[in-house]
């Protein structure tokens, strides 16, 4: 499970890390040839979310390192310092883009130059990809469950909005309307901060012990109690740790079994468990002994 999730998160990054580097170089180039100042600051978003994924690949490595005699529960948390730490880039990115348009409004500062048709066509091509790619990453991180990836999704998402502010703004500037561009920046600025006050909130309940969900519960307490031996359930505590989830389970046994029958019965609920659910890196068992 660990290797197919640090497998998976790398070739993700990786294709995402080609996908901003060959749109920065062309929205460069149509931003040059088309005069389009909005097409300039949309290639430096595009190249800044290079930094973004190496952050996910470097969280997620560090994060996939087995347990150690300093570490015993494992290095789980350090991804979801890597998502907190994108959290915060992609919240200002969007501040940056915010501030920005404000400052427009104010000082009525629209460009008066008019865009070529190549910063449209440019426009265009990088919303498409970038929401593409924004798709492509939010199903591999639901399917690793990795908050990092899942941040890296909403970076993309952030430069497919910038890429349609900047749509609106050389179009508007072709249209006689430039006002149209920083408004539209103000719309893009508001989404991309709900989307990373999420991407920061997952990541800190992640940290913070929180249980997992009611449904998981359930199932987990359905599985315990058909197992042979169990006569009831006293205790069932979860914790999210990372991406893992901790149980901490007490069940009832039949009081006149031997040591040896109850451990058995705790053995087999634990086995049980990590195999039914690869989410669960560990869970203790402790028996109380009942009347059958």
């Amino acid at each position: 499970m660990d290797k197919n999730f640090e497998q998976t998160a790398m070739r993700v990054s990786f294709i995402s890390i080609l996908v901003n580097i060959a749109l920065s170089v062309f929205k460069l180039f149509a931003g040059i040839i088309a005069h389009s100042s909005a097409m300039l600051s949309d290639a430096v978003h595009s190249a800044s979310d290079v930094f973004s994924t190496i952050v996910v690949m470097i969280g997620v490595k560090l994060s996939a390192k087995d347990s150690d005699e300093k570490h015993p529960y494992g290095h789980e948390r350090l991804e979801c310092v890597a998502a907190s730490i994108l959290a915060t880039v992609l919240a200002l990115t969007g501040f940056g883009i915010g501030y920005s348009a404000v400052m427009q409004i104010i000082q009525k500062s629209y460009s008066d130059t008019v865009p070529g048709t190549l910063a449209l066509i440019a426009a265009f091509v990088s919303i498409l990809a970038k929401e593409a790619m924004y798709h492509y990453t939010r199903y591999h991180a639901r399917k690793i469950d990795s908050a990092a990836l899942m941040a890296d999704a909403w970076h993309h998402r952030s430069d497919a909005l910038s890429s349609i502010g900047a749509l609106i703004g050389i179009a508007a500037a072709r249209a006689g309307l430039p006002i149209l561009d920083p408004l539209a920046g103000l719309l893009i600025c508001l989404f991309i901060e709900k989307a990373a006050f999420d991407i920061y909130k997952d990541a800190m309940d992640k940290m913070i012990d929180e249980a997992c969900d009611a449904d998981t519960e359930a199932e987990i307490r359905s599985c315990v109690l058909k197992q042979e031996g169990v006569l009831g359930i006293d205790m069932l505590q979860t914790r999210l740790f990372g991406n893992k989830i901790y149980v901490d389970l007490e069940i009832r046994a039949d009081g006149t079994s031997s040591l040896t029958e109850a451990h058995e019965v705790a053995e087999r609920v634990h086995n049980t468990i990590e195999t039914t659910f690869p989410k669960v890196k560990h869970i203790m068992v402790h028996v109380n002994p009942t009347e059958p």
